[in-house]
Order: structure tokens, then C-alpha cells, then sequence
């Protein structure tokens, strides 16, 4: 690749910004604009700044990495934490990978190819779906779905959660159909029944997966994660 990417560290820890910038030294791909420790800097001089990309810390005084992402959503983020809770909530605003302490050089790199990538192509990637419903046929955003299940009235046909709450219903449409067109970095098979994005995940364990979407009595959504899934699911969270 002969791409290099303007980039952005930030770290609190003094230490882990020196070694995030020798691992980075080490990436041809990417090119260090600035280094900072303290977010509200970074923040404060953003207009004067030119870069592609982020590498951030999560957790630290002040402003976290996650509340700084949102607010430059037009750069691309990678995050690099010693938590690993805030998974979910990273992908929900569309980082490009989420890596945990301590980092090694093998494991970045991987996530700045990602980077590449996407920077190279950010807008040819498919994004919606022609499918028929019990009104007549629509195109689906991919950004527009929570999850998709079995209909309770059919199992041929399948219920869409989509992000303004409502549901879509799809007629005879199979899940293996629906797989190969969804994206499959932003897609997971959750069980037989349902896919979940990765987007619309709060919080997960071994078994379940809880939703940010709650129902009519205010309760966050809950899907099982089966065991045949359950691998395929964790590499695409990135744990």
C-alpha cells in the first residue's frame, strides 16, 4: 500500500503515548502529525490540524476518547484501551478498531490496514438493499438496522428493527440471502433466528446480548447468543 495516513496520538499516560509512537514508527502506512496527552488540547486544536486518522486512549481525565470521537465524526478512530466494556459502544460510532492493552505492533498494524482501506474507499462500499415487505418493496440502510429475527407469523419472513424504532416486515427473504449483502464487519449472527448489528449492541456476555433499543415499558432488548455463534460473534466485537 502506498497510502500514508496523517495521524493523530493521544494517551494521558506519558508512557503508553512514547510507545504507541515507537509502534507506529514502525507502520510505513502511517505518518504522525502530533502526539498529545491531555484531550481538551487535541480538541481545542483540531482546526488548525490535518490528519486522517486518531489512535486514542478511552478512559481519561477531563473528556474521554469515546466523547471526543463523536465529536470529530469526520476522521477515523482507533482506539486503544486497557478496558475492554467499551467495545460496543466504540463500534456504535463507527471506529475503525478496537484494540486492547497492552498493544503490540502485530495487532496495530492489522487495525491500520483497516484504516487504509477505508480511507481508499470510503464511498463504494453497498450500502442499502432491495427487499420486498408486506407494503411493497423498500431499500434497507444498512445503517438503518438494529437487528433482524424470524417473524413471529411466518418463518419465511423476517422483522427488522430499524433505528427509529419501528419494524419492517420482509417477505420470504432467507438469512443466509440477508448475510451475503449485509456488511459483514457491522453484522453478526447472534442465533438461528437473529442477526444483530454491532451497532445497536450495549452490552454482551457468553450467552446474551443486550440491546440499546428498549420496548414500550422501557427495557433494553435482549437477544440469546448461541454457542454456534458465539465465536464468530467475539472476533467481530474485537475481544
Amino acid at each position: 500500500m502506498n497510502t500514508k495516513l496523517k495521524c493523530l496520538l493521544l494517551d494521558d499516560e506519558l508512557p503508553g503515548l512514547m510507545y504507541l509512537k515507537m509502534l507506529c514508527e514502525q507502520i510505513h502506512e502511517v505518518e504522525i502529525v502530533k502526539t498529545y496527552n491531555n484531550p481538551e488540547k487535541l480538541l481545542s486544536d483540531i482546526p488548525n490540524l490535518d490528519f486522517d486518522l486518531l489512535i486514542s486512549d478511552i478512559e481519561m481525565p477531563g473528556m474521554d476518547g469515546l466523547h471526543l470521537a463523536e465529536m470529530l465524526s469526520d476522521k477515523m478512530v482507533i482506539f486503544c484501551t486497557a478496558y475492554k466494556e467499551y467495545a460496543a459502544d466504540a463500534f456504535n460510532i463507527d471506529a475503525i478498531d478496537y484494540i486492547t492493552k497492552p498493544v503490540k505492533l502485530e495487532r496495530l498494524q492489522k487495525a491500520i490496514t483497516k484504516a487504509v482501506e477505508r480511507f481508499e474507499k470510503p464511498n463504494v462500499a453497498k450500502k442499502f438493499i432491495q427487499l420486498n415487505t408486506d407494503k411493497g418493496k423498500t431499500l434497507l440502510y444498512f445503517n438503518q438496522i438494529q437487528y433482524i429475527k424470524t417473524a413471529s407469523s411466518d418463518s419465511r419472513d423476517k422483522t427488522v428493527l430499524l433505528t427509529d424504532g419501528s419494524f419492517l416486515n420482509l417477505k420470504n427473504v432467507k438469512f443466509d440471502t440477508l448475510l451475503e449483502e449485509l456488511p459483514d464487519a457491522d453484522f453478526c449472527r447472534a442465533n438461528k433466528k437473529e442477526i444483530v448489528a454491532v451497532k445497536a449492541i450495549k452490552f454482551f456476555n457468553h450467552n446474551e446480548i443486550v440491546l440499546h433499543h428498549t420496548d414500550e415499558n422501557n427495557k433494553n432488548g435482549t437477544i440469546i447468543l448461541s454457542e454456534t455463534y458465539r465465536s464468530d460473534f467475539l472476533k467481530k466485537v474485537k475481544l
